[in-house]
């Protein structure tokens, strides 16, 4: 496991909430530790969301546990039965997540059965508070996220496994079983790469010709995404068809092998040029070769369907040509869009590469 720069932050919010309740010699800041651990959130954006629903969390806790004390005592019962009434409140507001933050101001503050409970009452609530904003600043100031880099990197990485795979299935060298297994795992990646990609639409950006860059790098990031979907989809398919594709002419296997082949290649060309590794040129001599196969895929396709009509099996292929094709369109409309970026934004800073740190 992997410690990350979230693990990190937690703990630097925890020590900056001790600190600080040290410094202002409030009592029990073990509670302005234990409300920075539940404020911590892996954006900014998110961070000021749940900084309002914590403030909100708080002081409806407080006013709960203040009234229920005042009015029925501190008895065991009654703390438990203010918890259950939060729940209910806040499950009706839906403010499922600041729920926790809620019930350890309910616990604070009423498990104190001494004299002068509303200066110890507001103190309290003051302590949790300052855990809170603690958590805040710390999100805002140290080590804020870089999700674009993570994305691309994450991107690159699933697709030239995918893409691996697919050139050693077309050459029949991959294990079935093994394949199987690791088109699981791809399934669960491309689900965090989802995650990873609304993280960083959720980034927050200050200038104004930043947002127009930002938006269009949030069209290319999620249509790099469907692309490898659609590698993903057709890996399966070949996995799925690897017995019925065996049993088919030489002709239609080889202008499978030749289409996916160009494909793959161009799917590399296509992510090395948008950080720019490659010329970008919409009139490339390799993009119109990438282009040109699906006639000939086709052409053999109906050809080997026409030999063969009386059997039914050859319907199931159908759909593998069509991944193939899709795939291609795919791969074209991702092609334009870096196109289009590099002559809009020719200035812009993609993403930061090994290289560039």
């Amino acid at each position: 496991m992997r410690l990350g720069a979230r693990v990190f932050k937690t703990g630097i919010a925890i020590t900056f909430a001790l600190v600080l309740a040290k410094l202002l010699q409030l009592p029990s800041p073990v509670f302005a530790g234990i409300s920075a651990v539940f404020a911590m959130q892996p954006t900014i954006y998110r961070s000021y969301l749940s900084l309002i629903e914590q403030v909100q969390a708080n002081v409806i806790g407080a006013v709960f546990a203040i009234v229920f004390t005042l009015v029925f005592g501190h008895d065991p019962f009654i703390i438990g039965l203010t918890a259950i009434l939060v729940i209910a409140l806040f499950l009706r507001l839906r403010l499922e997540s600041s729920i926790s933050v809620a019930l350890v101001t309910v616990i604070a503050i009423m498990e104190y059965t001494e004299e002068h409970f509303i200066e110890f009452a507001l103190i309290r609530f003051s302590t949790i508070m300052l855990g809170v904003f603690a958590a805040f600043i710390v999100n805002l100031v140290f080590l804020p996220p870089k999700y674009e880099k993570k994305l691309y990197t994450k991107i690159v990485e699933y697709t030239e496994h995918i893409l691996k795979w697919i050139r050693m299935n077309v050459r029949h060298a991959s294990e079935h079983h093994l394949l199987k297994e690791d088109i699981e795992k791809f399934k669960e990646n491309m689900m965090k790469l989802d995650q990873l990609y609304l993280l960083y639409k959720e980034e927050r950006t200050y200038f104004r010709k930043h947002k127009y860059s930002k938006s269009r790098k949030l069209v290319l990031y999620r249509q790099m995404i469907v692309a490898t979907n659609r590698a993903l989809e057709t890996l399966k398919l070949l996995h799925r068809l690897e017995n019925e594709l065996a049993h088919t002419s030489a002709e239609l296997q080889d202008a499978i092998k030749n289409e996916l082949d160009c494909l793959l290649n161009y799917h590399d060309q296509i992510l090395l040029k948008f950080i720019g590794k490659v010329k970008s040129d919409p009139q490339s001599q390799f993009v119109t070769e990438a282009c040109s196969g699906k006639k000939g895929l086709i052409h053999s396709f109906l050809n080997h369907y026409a030999e063969q009509s009386i059997k039914q099996e050859n319907y199931q292929l159908f759909p593998l040509i069509g991944a193939i094709i899709e795939y291609s369109h795919q791969l074209e409309h991702l092609d334009t869009l870096i196109e289009s970026f590099h002559h809009y934004h020719k200035e812009e800073h993609v993403v930061p590469t090994p290289e560039q740190e």
